[in-house]
């Protein structure tokens, strides 16, 4: 037997459903739509092409793009399925499938000064005792350094041993605040992102820096949801600046759950 409509709901069904094209949702990547270097899930990549019919939307992460890539999509897949791709904090940027421009870091800090942090942070890693150390230890990226004690070529097991043991003996921590204090005065960012490393960027190119870029959108709101969002988290900045209505998830079925609380809410009051 059909569904009877009330007046209400038949007119509700007849327009279809609301757009806010003037609203952008913006999201981290590891953690927020995808684990920790995990390819998207099927469901959480659907839902993204339903949201994307009544919002725009976009994704800012710390990885270089070929890593956003490989998680979201396929080669040059990811930069059609999204309005905005920040690679590297937005120093990489994608507007509508197109490159917009690209940062480098070294022009920026000079050759002298990241001598100095890559030759620190291998003398550093150099001394540490850990259960494994893999390779991979400096990132070179075009915003910033991606810094791993136990190196990414870690398995994902390893990667789970070392953050667990991070959180008891706060390696990471450690080591950002040895960098703080030789670098003192430098103008220097440090941010934990991820599970096994941290970030080094100059000041201002935390992930703010993709604003700028959306400024000529004419937003009316930009919603930024990211999980690592408390102070020292790689998402604070962003999460925090008053541009943004930030929201902290725990989980891509989260970011899920509250972008259908916020986009999708006649779905509730469906009978």
């Amino acid at each position: 037997m059909p569904r009877l409509l009330c007046c209400k709901c038949r007119a509700m069904e007849h327009k279809g459903p609301p757009q806010h094209r003037d609203t952008l949702c913006l999201f981290d990547v590891d953690g927020t739509l995808t684990g920790a270097r995990e390819k998207v899930d099927p469901a959480v990549d659907q839902f993204l092409r339903e949201l994307r019919q009544r919002v725009k939307i976009g994704v800012v992460g710390g990885s270089d793009y070929s890593k956003i890539a490989e998680q979201l999509g396929e080669g040059d897949e990811v930069v059609l399925k999204f309005d905005y791709v920040f690679a590297e904090n937005g120093t990489v940027q994608y507007k509508d499938g197109r490159l917009l421009s690209r940062q480098a870091i070294q022009n920026h800090l000079g050759e002298e000064l990241l001598q100095d942090l890559i030759n620190f942070c291998l003398m550093y890693i150099a001394l540490l005792k850990l259960p494994k150390k893999r390779g991979t230890f400096i990132e070179f990226r075009n915003g910033m350094l991606n810094v791993s004690p136990i190196g990414r070529s870690c398995t994902y097991e390893e990667r789970i041993e070392f953050n667990e043991l991070d959180k008891r003996e706060k390696i990471r921590e450690k080591f950002v605040a040895a960098l703080q204090r030789e670098f003192a005065g430098k103008g220097l960012r440090f941010t934990r992102g991820g599970m096994i490393s941290f970030d080094i960027f100059p000041e201002g190119w935390d992930k703010r820096y993709c604003l700028d870029a959306l400024s000529e959108g004419k937003f009316r709101t930009i919603h930024f949801f990211g999980n690592e969002t408390s102070p020292g988290g790689n998402d604070y900045e962003i999460y925090a600046d008053p541009r943004t209505v930030g929201h902290t998830v725990t989980s891509p079925e989260d970011t899920v759950r509250r972008c259908r609380e916020l986009f999708f809410p006649e779905r509730d009051n469906e009978m």
